[in-house]
């Protein structure tokens, strides 16, 4: 068996042109385009690359998007000010802090001060309770994205049995959420997991979000499984990893995500989906 590519990159186009046809729909009937603005602190160049994608995304399907840099000293209150006056402004659907942020301001107190409304990235604790709770509102992109990808495969998921390795906040927690909520019975592996391999090995779909090269040997894959690589990490040579050898899963699994290509493009998806609920609920 050699598994089918999950190409991501493909899949988000072939989504985003509905989503700029449907922007299309609202600018012709007199309304304005949905709004997505984006604070970044500082001058990490992955951040700024991130930033970039993000804008271009926003472009391509027709979005207003604007971008507050705060210097790399930034205060507590100045970011605060900033999220702040998003959130009271009616032409901006979506707000997004773009982290990592410099070790002087507090994350998750400014995640808990975006109005949960227009929390596009999906991590206020009010929607990730909404999700919990199985009334997902706005979903958290990465974890959507991977929806999407599982829909794309056409094989229904409904009872299969899922494992997901890694229990982050913003991955693998809301992960497991999306998963239980299609039907699938949830195993969430993690750090102090004691067997990582037989947990593998029984998934019909793997979801791996570490960011360890190479933590998954490929031959425990069970035959047939959808495999799904969030974890990305840069070598020294520059090139991008998965936490799955690739090659040996690539041979057991029926479908599987490269990387890069696969997730990365899907949660960026995710942010314009979000960005465009938002806007269609303030219509109504």
């Amino acid at each position: 068996m050699t598994a089918q590519i999950l190409n991501g990159n493909r899949i988000a186009k072939q989504l985003r042109q509905g989503i700029a046809e449907q922007t299309t729909q609202l600018i012709a009937k007199g309304y304005r385009a949905p709004g997505l603005a984006v604070v970044l602190v500082g001058d990490d160049p992955a951040s700024h690359v991130y930033v970039s994608h993000k804008q271009r995304d926003c472009a391509q399907v027709g979005f207003h998007s604007e971008l507050l840099h705060l210097p790399n000293d930034a205060t507590q209150q100045q970011l605060e000010d900033a999220v702040t006056g998003l959130n009271a402004r009616k032409d901006i659907d979506g707000v997004l802090v773009q982290v990592p942020l410099p070790d002087q301001l507090d994350a998750q107190r400014i995640v808990e001060l975006i109005d949960p409304s227009k929390d596009v990235d999906g991590f206020h604790p009010y929607n990730l309770g909404r999700l919990a709770i199985r009334q997902p509102a706005l979903r958290p992109c990465t974890a959507r994205g991977v929806m999407a990808l599982l829909e794309a495969t056409n094989i229904p998921i409904r009872g299969l049995d899922a494992t997901i390795v890694g229990a982050s906040n913003h991955v693998g927690r809301p992960m497991g959420l999306e998963l239980l909520l299609a039907g699938c019975t949830v195993t969430t592996a993690h750090k102090f997991s004691k067997n990582l391999a037989a947990n593998v090995q029984n998934a019909d779909i793997l979801v791996s979000a570490v960011g360890k090269p190479g933590l998954i040997d490929g031959n425990w894959v069970k035959p047939g499984a959808i495999v799904v690589d969030v974890g990305i990490t840069r070598d020294d040579q520059g090139k991008l990893n998965g936490d799955i050898q690739f090659e040996a899963a690539k041979q057991r699994a029926s479908w599987i995500t490269p990387v890069p290509g696969g997730v990365g493009p899907m949660t960026r998806l995710g942010l314009l989906q979000n960005t465009l609920q938002v806007a269609l609920q303030q219509l109504r």
